[in-house]
């Protein structure tokens, strides 16, 4: 298959993708007995009544995810896509649950992250299906519901299914991911007698894009913090004694391509001479950094440097609440990261988990198979496969790499306002994914 055989299919991919997209699956956990929610839950049923109208073996798992089947024999070629997003703001210009064209470029909640590679998947094995007898390893395609909240939708399928052969998930760059950082995920706790109240972003793997801080009245000089903006180029609003400061959502795993509201405004504050605890700590150990210099944990191997990202923020029971999200290089170990927080902000970090990192040779069998169908496909052999920040699937399955979606064209704006995705992405991936199984078909 070459990408322009992927025509054939794009009327009903388009249609499929429309779908998809309309479900607001976002996590919302319990809902009337689901374990993500009831958008999540109707959104993985169409996925596999799509599936079911093209002659394929369905399983829904428990509402945690669900699996679309071909072929046959003992060994099982995984596919882990996900169907679960991340929440959006008010700012998109389009409806984010309404797929919308627009010069070449489909927007909505998802296109890119994950469900567009969901649709994509699917057509490969769909364009696969005349192969189907000829198979000597199952093709299960597993679509889960919690990817973005903590990935318990494969765990559970581990539990009950164990794990895959060989596999990818369709969720991270082209050509692939051989390696995924480690992850540490925390909370800073500061207390402040000039902020009396503060609420900004949605998630915590999502560089905040828009923050609203209630300050005491007289507490920090206006002109000097409108200086600070000005020089930043930061967009703000101060009425009597609220502040909101905008900011650019970006991938926590790449927050040097965002801008942190969260950081802007206490930065501002604190160069605008507020003279607040709280203010002082956030400048010596954040500040506008995304490395986590002032914590003393700015560390780097050959893969790839420490990054670092406050995502959340909120005032509860008179504190100050900070969330925190670090992605560490794959050959350090967590314990000097957190040995160096502990030391440097001791009693105001707790540490609410940790994710080890991921690390494949280069050099296996199941790499070079997949890196073949990515250069059969595009001719690129100048781009190599690398490591990324990101967390996807990887980590909760053995023997899965990220390969794709992201083809480095564009910024898809992945967890950010108008994402999108356009048809030439669209159709790289069908030819991708279809080479890959046929190459893992052969190990």
């Amino acid at each position: 298959m070459k990408k322009q055989d992927v025509i054939q299919y794009k009327e009903s991919m388009i249609e499929q993708l429309a779908q998809l997209c309309s479900y607001k699956s976002v996590y919302t956990p319990n809902e009337n007995g689901t374990p993500f929610g009831m958008e999540n839950k109707k959104c993985l049923e169409k996925a596999l009544e799509i599936a079911e109208s093209y002659g394929f073996k369905t399983v829904n798992v428990d509402d945690y995810c669900g699996y679309i089947e071909m072929g046959q024999g003992e060994e099982i070629i995984g596919i882990l896509a996900h169907l679960d997003v991340v929440p959006v703001s008010d700012s998109w210009n389009t409806d984010p649950f309404t797929l919308t064209l627009i010069d070449d470029r489909y927007y909505a909640r998802g296109t890119s992250d994950d469900k567009g590679a969901a649709v994509c998947s699917l057509t490969a094995m769909r364009a696969l299906k005349p192969l189907e007898h000829t198979f000597n390893k199952r093709v299960r395609l597993i679509l889960g519901c919690n990817e973005e909240t903590g990935s318990r939708c494969i765990k559970h399928y581990v539990e009950k299914f164990g794990h895959v052969s060989y596999g990818f998930t369709p969720d991270g760059d082209f050509p692939l991911v051989f390696g995924e950082k480690g992850m540490i995920v925390g909370l800073l706790k500061l207390k402040s007698d000039k902020i009396l109240d503060i609420k900004g972003g949605t998630v915590r793997n999502t560089v905040c894009a828009f923050v609203k801080i209630t300050l005491k009245d007289d507490s920090f000089n206006k002109e000097k913090l409108d200086q600070f903006f000005k020089e930043h180029n930061i967009n703000y609003s101060l009425k009597e004694n609220i502040l909101t400061v905008d900011g650019v959502a970006a991938h926590a795993s790449i927050p040097q391509n965002g801008v942190n509201a969260i950081s802007y405004a206490l930065e501002g504050l604190y160069y605008a001479d507020i003279n607040d605890t709280a203010v002082d700590i956030y400048h010596n150990l954040i500040g506008l950094g995304y490395n986590g210099q002032g914590l003393e944990i700015d560390l780097a191997d050959e893969y790839g440097r420490l990054t670092f990202n406050v995502g959340i923020c909120y005032r509860e029971d008179d504190n100050l609440f900070f969330s925190i999200d670090i992605r560490y290089p794959v050959t350090l170990k967590k314990e000097t990261v957190i040995d160096a927080i502990e030391k440097n902000a001791p009693g105001m970090i707790d540490i609410l988990g940790t994710t080890n990192p991921l690390f494949y040779s280069p050099e296996l069998p199941m790499i070079r198979a997949l890196h073949k169908a990515y250069v059969d496909v595009t001719g690129d052999t100048v781009k190599q496969p690398m490591v990324i920040g990101g967390g996807t699937y990887a980590k909760s399955m053995n023997n899965v790499v990220a390969f794709g979606c992201d083809d480095g064209k564009h910024s898809y704006r992945i967890h950010e306002d108008n994402e999108f995705v356009t048809w030439d992405s669209l159709e790289t991936q069908v030819a991708c994914y279809y080479h890959a199984i046929l190459n893992l078909m052969n190990i």
